[in-house]
């Protein structure tokens, strides 16, 4: 079997030199990751209820809230046991 030719000659990849690359720039999202930031795509009609991060943030608090009231509302096991006394 012979092995494939992979001269420079035959690719069709050009060669790139650094001076095409640019200047490249040490720590160009460093503050963004330093706060935490995530990037998250919303659909349009989302977009357009929750116009801000603050709102955003808002909404999934009282979801999260909501979430976890129903949870304790429906857990058996979280709610105190009540003993009859004797008579």
């Amino acid at each position: 079997m012979k092995k494939a030719s992979t001269s420079k000659a035959e690719q069709d990849i050009p060669e790139l030199k650094r001076e095409h690359l640019g200047v490249g720039v040490r720590g160009k999202y460093f503050q963004h990751f330093a706060q935490g930031r995530n990037v998250v795509v919303l659909d349009p009609e989302i977009q357009k209820a929750f116009p801000t991060s603050e709102a955003v943030n808002k909404a999934l608090a009282s979801l999260l809230a909501f979430a976890q009231e129903a949870k304790n509302l429906t857990n058996p096991s979280k709610q105190i046991s009540r003993k009859r006394s004797a008579v």
